[in-house]
């Protein structure tokens, strides 16, 4: 037996590594087949550590399975001849090792047989053009939109360098109190920003993100710049090429300022340089994993960030600090390059300060690559002009009036009728939707199964139980059987959302009901997060369990912080779901509010 798999066994626990009583035969040479007879299970020779019934017994707690004591002795009698050499891909003697690029041979596509897969053609119409003169304020050119900075930088009334220089004081100014930023890429910046003036001033305009400085979540490669996770096994991590997404912003002429925090491998908000905080209520965290993004975004650090999403990732952090977040359908944007935590769930997405400002980006930013074997060819019909007039938006009445709702998410459903749009009532099954999570801990294990088995997880900051690390050991007991029964479960849920959606245009629902959190990023569709009002907090909120050792601040009298609600949308339908926001966007008259003090 290996070290690396000894250390492992020895941290596994104990109750399932009991010591054998008996060998039951496995070590005897089994007996050579006449010819032509065909292979069969459990003639393999005999490898692994010896178990016992009483292995078994301990091991059926994990699993919540219960087995005679005539299968048990049956399941241990030939165990090292039938099952533990399907381990040998990691334990040896005929290891194989798995690239990290390497997806696996299952993919998700999220538009079952027979559907739509969304618009047949492109088509895309801004808002009008602005004739707003520039600010003397150089705060109110940091929290304009790029809606707006894109048509001051287009007419020359603002220079790329000069919005640069202006981003990259605030981000060095900011991020001591923010904890924000992991690297500033202020010399590849202003390179950027300067060719774009030139570009520009030669008439070679890119489009309405030339010359808009971004921050970028640091899970995104870039190359040669470090792209850490936020993780400290990976803090000195120097990739050699760009994210499919980087190289697509560096296209459309976007200039990249600073690669922004994530909780560590992509969860939470907390990584090695310490908690990233919400610019709204310092006292708490920015909530995760786009951490950075969210909090840059909502302090106006940078023109618009880069987020991700695998399970609440984009919609919790835009949640927390008022930005507007989209998380594109799943396969809409190419994900090469990026840090996988999750094949199946992953989704890039942008993160910005207006409702416009989103469907921008992921204009810039759409399409497959070859690097990704989930990205498929997809078309955006967004009109910033268009009516939302009989658009038919779902709503779920009992989830209005119970926690998390507010009385914001209920005037938002008032304000779908403001604005023209139908609410209609819809329902879902009660089903266990966070059982679909085993799909995603699985998942997740195996993208850092050498990370987990070389105990590189053990330089990790944060180890309490709700953590990577301890979920990923964990999951190396999770049942394979039950992984196939979660992705049957999983395509019963995406045949239900086909029910939905034959009745609805898009919905409205409480950003953070764990239901549908759950169930929208399992089937990938689009969700729209944007700021709907205020509302008042006693308690400092945060994504981590409750640790009664650390009580969470108190506010008397209660503090005011931004309320979003979300917006989900038929797959590949982020049009939709862009007009409809920028109705109640309109509506809301909230967007431009700033934190104090940014």
């Amino acid at each position: 037996m290996t070290n690396s798999r000894r250390q492992f066994l020895t941290r596994a626990p104990l109750a399932l590594l009991g010591a054998a009583v008996a060998s039951y035969g496995q070590d005897q040479k089994p007996a050579e087949p006449p010819p032509g007879a065909p292979p069969t299970f459990g003639t393999a020779p005999a490898v692994g550590p010896e178990v016992s019934p009483a292995t078994f017994a301990q091991a059926e707690k994990l699993v919540e399975v219960e087995l005679s004591a005539q299968d048990l002795a049956a399941a241990a009698g030939n165990w090292r001849s039938a099952m533990a050499p399907l381990y040998e891909r990691r334990v040896g003697p005929h290891r194989v090792a798995l690239e990290a690029t390497l997806a696996p041979a299952t993919v998700w596509h999220p538009f079952l047989p027979g559907e739509s897969s969304g618009p047949a053609t492109n088509r895309f119409v801004r808002s009008k053009l602005s004739s707003a003169s520039l600010p003397a304020n150089e705060e109110d050119i940091a929290f304009a939109p790029v809606t707006q900075l894109s048509v001051w930088i287009q007419q020359r009334k603002l220079s790329s360098e000069r919005l640069t220089q202006l981003y990259l004081a605030r981000l060095q100014k900011f991020n001591p109190q923010l904890r924000c930023v992991i690297t500033l890429t202020s010399e590849l910046a202003l390179a950027q920003a300067r060719k774009a003036d030139q570009e520009i001033a030669a008439g070679k305009y890119r489009g309405p993100l030339h010359g808009i400085p971004w921050g970028a979540k640091d899970l995104l490669d870039t190359a040669g710049i470090p792209t850490t996770y936020g993780a400290e096994p990976f803090r000195n991590r120097i990739p050699t090429t760009d994210a499919v997404v980087v190289k697509r912003l560096n296209d459309a002429g976007a200039v990249l300022v600073a690669k922004l925090s994530l909780g560590a491998l992509a969860l939470n908000d907390i990584w090695f340089g310490g908690q990233t905080v919400n610019p709204w209520l310092p006292e708490e965290g920015s909530s995760g994993s786009s951490a950075g993004p969210g909090a840059a975004t909502a302090a106006g650090l940078v023109g618009f960030a880069m987020g991700s999403e695998t399970g609440g990732s984009i919609v919790s952090p835009s949640m927390r600090c008022g930005v507007t977040g989209l998380r594109p359908t799943f396969g809409r944007v190419a994900r090469t390059g990026a840090m996988t935590l999750c094949w199946s769930l992953d989704k890039l997405g942008p993160m910005t300060r207006s409702v416009e400002d989103t469907m921008l980006v992921l204009y810039s930013i759409s399409g497959p690559d070859a690097g990704d074997v989930s990205s498929v060819p997809s078309k955006l019909d967004f009109d910033a002009e268009a009516n939302v007039q009989g658009l038919r938006v779902g709503y779920f009445p009992a989830w209005m009036k119970d926690n998390p709702a507010t009385d914001v998410d209920r005037a938002a459903l008032q304000a779908v009728k403001k604005v023209g749009m139908v609410p209609v009532e819809v329902s879902i099954p009660e089903w266990p939707y966070d059982s679909l999570d085993l799909i995603l801990f699985a998942e997740a294990a195996a993208a850092f199964e050498e990370l987990t088995l070389s105990g590189g997880l053990d330089q990790m900051k944060m180890q309490v139980p709700d953590a990577w690390p301890n979920t990923f050991r964990q999951s190396r007991f999770l049942s394979a059987v039950d992984f196939v029964q979660a992705d049957r479960l999983r395509r019963k849920v995406a045949l239900e959302m086909v029910r939905v959606f034959s009745q609805v245009d898009l919905l409205l629902v409480p950003s953070l009901r764990d239901e549908m959190l759950t169930l929208t990023n399992f089937t990938g569709h689009p969700s729209l997060t944007l700021r709907a009002g205020f509302v008042e907090v006693s308690d400092a909120r945060s994504d981590w369990a409750p640790d009664p050792a650390h009580p969470l601040p108190k506010f008397a009298p209660p503090r005011r912080v931004p309320h979003g609600v979300t917006l989900i949308g038929q797959l590949f339908e982020e049009g939709t779901l862009g007009r409809a926001g920028l109705a109640l966007e309109r509506t809301f008259g909230v967007a431009g509010e700033r934190p104090p003090g940014f």
